[in-house]
């Protein structure tokens, strides 16, 4: 049974969220998100709260009904107050660099690391600390790119170099052992 699917979306002030047939459409200060709803699952507006609701009991309604709920959850706090992901180099040499809305990424290869930043993301780098902050209103793409910058250059466990998430544990192995 979906304890997740059961709880009610509070709507925050000053931001709205439209229903019609499966499209949602929620508008805040940080922007629009739209996104079609399964056909099982019901979404209203109930009390400035948003209802989600599962026709049956059945596993694969209940697991939607959660995955729904979830989701438009993200999207009123996508356009409320936003997501941010940060990113840490570490390493001899690495560095990051914005230009426009293309960041370029020295991580130890031959060449830089050209990505430009998706619609609706913004990046920033921090030089003194060597860190890259991913943000947007759409959790879902946030996540997306700053694991796509993550995958340039992956920690790896024996001298921890690489692109981590701030605040990520990196599991460190021993080296070989002259003997």
């Amino acid at each position: 049974m979906s304890r997740v699917g059961k709880s009610p979306i509070p709507i925050p002030d000053k931001t709205t969220v439209d229903i019609k047939d499966k499209l949602v459409t929620v508008k805040g200060p940080k922007g629009t998100l739209e996104r079609v709803i399964h056909p099982d699952m019901t979404a209203a507006i109930e009390e400035n709260q948003v209802v989600v609701t599962r026709p049956t009991d059945q596993k694969r309604h209940s697991a939607l009904h959660g995955l729904t709920r979830a989701l438009l959850n993200n999207m009123v706090v996508g356009v409320s107050e936003g997501y941010t992901r940060e990113l840490q180099m570490i390493g001899v040499g690495y560095r990051a660099e914005i230009k426009g809305n293309v960041l370029i990424i020295y991580v130890g290869y031959s060449h830089p690391i050209v990505m430009r930043a998706p619609e609706g993301i913004n990046l920033e780098v921090i030089p003194k600390e060597n860190k890259i902050i991913v943000t947007g209103i759409d959790k879902e793409l946030v996540g997306q790119v700053a694991a796509k910058i993550r995958g340039f250059r992956p920690p790896e466990p024996y001298k921890g170099k690489g692109i981590r998430y701030v605040g990520e544990y990196v599991r460190s192995k021993a080296g070989k052992t002259a003997g």
